[in-house]
């Protein structure tokens, strides 16, 4: 991902590449298909460890960064979960997290710490179900009762929802936004499984039928999270656009493998002009996904003016680009390639969640469109 890295990030990625060599091999994530986690929470709370979940929150909630800029260190780590597929909550428990940190309310504070310690894992309730699915539109209510919040509508999809121990819903107070910290057994809740063509991650619809909460469960301001919520959105695109290159050039190297090692009438596959010509275009493609993934999550990091243009570009190059270079990867291999024995398709599975989470290549193009329009005031 990020090309000039300290000596403190290399073994942190380094160390967190062994990890999962060593926890997320391929036989291992085929077992956890029939898991209903699909994660062993030994497994979870040894990456907690290892900083997998305090990056996102400040020092004085027990987190900490490598370089000084946690969402850059969280990236290297994205990065190698995609390179190896890797099992766990690790977008929406890292986006809650950050969440609750970024708030600076004390009532949340023994939730971060479970989190950070990786004892609990928490759910980001934010997309929903047809016809308000569009990246960023929001239809559950959150009413003010008297001292109490009270939350109703659906979410969906909702990752690891079954197996956290808490709920960061968004929601609409009025013409504003609101965060709501839910306690997952809370009565009036209700969560119903979905399917997904990755063999390790889980994603569920959760219905919220009249939830009441005290006010103390408001993440921020009641009615003025929008910047909030933008934020954590915008975490969420640069986690899983870094998750997808990886995944990508996991399936990019190993059809280059492939190709020199299967041979057709005497030669190897890549010494065929047509096909260097198609691995040349794959490269391309690859590098460019790297660039732009790097170059967002530094706008990001920033804050910077442009941040949330950059990695709506990112997230649609990557989404459609992206499945260009997995099919071809496919094809390449020929019939092995379709085949569930054969480990490309971990990566492929992948890269095809992420290119669906949070919205869509076409709704992102959709909303870079939009913030160009609003900032050129056309």
């Amino acid at each position: 991902m990020l090309l000039d890295l300290s000596s403190d990030q290399e073994f942190f990625r380094d160390t967190t590449a062994r990890f999962l060599q060593e926890h997320a091999s391929p036989a291992e994530l085929r077992r956890l298909r029939d898991d209903a986690a699909g994660f062993d929470p030994a497994y979870w709370r040894k990456g907690a460890d290892l900083g997998w979940t305090s990056l996102l929150v400040d020092e004085q909630h027990g987190g900490g960064t490598i370089s000084g800029n946690g969402l850059a260190d969280l990236t290297l780590v994205a990065y190698e979960f995609g390179r190896r597929a890797a099992p766990g909550p690790f977008v929406p428990t890292n986006v809650v997290a950050g969440a609750l940190s970024a708030a600076g309310d004390d009532a949340h504070t023994a939730v971060v710490a479970d989190l950070l310690a990786g004892n609990a894992i928490a759910a980001w309730c934010l997309g929903e179900p047809p016809p308000h699915d569009r990246v960023g539109e929001i239809h559950v209510r959150i009413e003010v009762d008297g001292g109490d919040l009270v939350v109703d509508g659906v979410k969906r999809p909702v990752e690891s929802a079954a197996q956290a121990s808490h709920l960061l819903v968004t929601g609409r107070t009025g013409d504003g936004l609101t965060q709501v910290l839910v306690p997952a057994d809370s009565p009036g809740i209700s969560i119903t499984p979905m399917k997904s063509v990755d063999l390790t991650r889980r994603f569920f619809v959760v219905a919220f039928d009249g939830v009441r909460v005290p006010a103390e469960a408001t993440v921020g301001q009641v009615g003025k999270a929008g910047e909030d919520v933008e934020r954590q959105l915008q975490h969420a695109l640069t986690i899983v656009n870094a998750e997808a290159v990886g995944a990508l050039q996991s399936a990019f190297d190993m059809t280059v493998e492939w190709a020199f090692d299967r041979y057709s009438f005497g030669r190897p596959l890549a010494s065929y002009q047509a096909l260097k010509h198609r691995f040349a275009q794959m490269k391309t493609w690859l590098e460019a996904g790297h660039a732009i993934a790097a170059e967002s999550t530094a706008a990001v990091a920033a804050g910077a003016p442009d941040a949330a243009e950059l990695v709506s570009a990112a997230k649609a190059y990557i989404g459609d680009l992206g499945s260009e270079l997995v099919h071809e990867c496919v094809q390449l291999h020929g019939g092995i390639g379709v085949t569930y024995e054969h480990d490309l398709h971990l990566f492929v599975r992948r890269h095809t969640v992420d290119r669906a989470l949070f919205g869509t290549p076409s709704e992102h193009r959709r909303r870079l469109a939009d913030l160009v329009v609003a900032r050129e005031g056309i």
